[in-house]
């Protein structure tokens, strides 16, 4: 089903709705339907017609991506929109493929990195549980373990590199084709992405900063934290760093960021969705400050493998093809949904 390929593309702006009032106790179950929008209707009503809660409306963007890729939120009457069931049970599927000793392949991840990766989250998080999912609809699949090192300078170099372990998950892939030289682009292959998730711009509320086009960022002072990536802000067509076009700060904590927000002394804070939403959330600035709609970029998370490892292009072959049957089936979807479920669920209760 060709709206299901589509999830793969984007893990969407799912931190606007979090500012909303009202919200609903979402009613379990549903069956997919074909929607077409009446004169009025925006994704977030027919997310609470359909599901009983405007936050429910990535569902339907998720399924949707294709269509409103280009302007997230705005549907027309008489366009048609998948509607797609909401996840079902939470709990994560078996691994009988996984395991501690002696395993063919050996992954590396770490901890708090919620929603994609966390050993307190449901299935050790999102991106662990697609991975999981993907190993088992490998061709010839193998058995693997998983480790956990919460302290993430330790992987790339040196136990990746060195090859004590085969693989190692979530990693962001740099522009490589701009920059091969670049530490990961030179030493480690990528997978496809598992997912992508979405840079956004986060602003204080009536703070006038519009962002409708690339021509709207220079002469900004942007904010993100120390060690943060920032391959996207100086991309082929941008070059904002590079040509001194905005002034970035880079703040030792997300949360020293959003203080300079909040001081005035930058203008925005761009970081993911989530992490945007969940500092937030911390912060008591729920309403003080908002994400702008459109998204400053959208990154990958994907596998790595060390150009080393001389099972390097076998594991990684074994390994996308079997996210690419996982992103063909109705799994992926439920995944991806049950997560985004949990993480909002959470800041609701926060």
């Amino acid at each position: 089903m060709t709206h299901l390929k589509r999830l793969a593309a984007t893990l969407a702006v799912a931190a606007l709705p979090l500012f909303a009032a009202g919200m609903v106790q979402a009613q379990s179950g549903c069956a997919p339907d074909a929607h077409r929008v009446a004169q009025g209707e925006t994704i977030f009503t027919i997310a609470q017609a359909r599901y009983g809660d405007p936050e429910k409306w990535t569902l339907i963007y998720y399924a949707n991506e294709a269509a409103l890729t280009a302007s997230v939120f705005q549907v027309k009457p008489g366009d048609m929109l998948i509607i797609p069931c909401e996840a079902g049970s939470q709990e994560a599927d078996a691994t009988p493929l996984r395991q501690d000793e002696n395993a063919e392949m050996k992954l590396l991840t770490g901890s708090d990195f919620a929603p994609f990766t966390d050993r307190t989250w449901q299935g050790q998080g999102l991106v662990t549980e697609l991975v999981n999912a993907a190993m088992e609809a490998t061709p010839d699949p193998v058995t693997y373990s998983i480790t956990w090192e919460d302290d993430w300078s330790q992987h790339l170099f040196p136990k990746l590199d060195r090859k004590e372990f085969d693989m190692g998950f979530p990693w962001y892939k740099p522009d490589c084709d701009a920059t091969p030289n670049n530490e990961r682009c030179a030493n480690f292959h990528f997978s496809d992405p598992l997912v992508e998730v979405l840079v956004l711009l986060f602003v204080k509320q009536g703070s006038g900063f519009v962002y409708e086009s690339d021509a709207d960022i220079p002469g900004k002072t942007l904010c993100r934290p120390k060690g943060y990536f920032t391959h996207d802000l100086d991309r082929a067509g941008r070059e904002w760093i590079s040509k001194g076009l905005i002034t970035l700060v880079q703040a030792d904590t997300p949360q020293a960021c959003f203080e300079q927000l909040q001081a005035g002394t930058v203008d925005a804070v761009t970081v993911n969705v989530f992490l945007g939403a969940e500092t937030i959330d911390k912060m008591g600035l729920r309403g003080a400050v908002v994400p702008l709609e459109k998204p400053l970029s959208s990154e990958g998370l994907h596998v790595i493998i060390s150009k080393k490892h001389w099972r390097g292009t076998t594991f990684l072959y074994r390994f996308n093809a079997g996210l690419a049957a996982l992103k063909e089936s109705e799994r992926y979807n439920e995944i991806v949904s049950k997560h985004l479920g949990i993480f909002w669920d959470r800041m609701k209760v926060n």
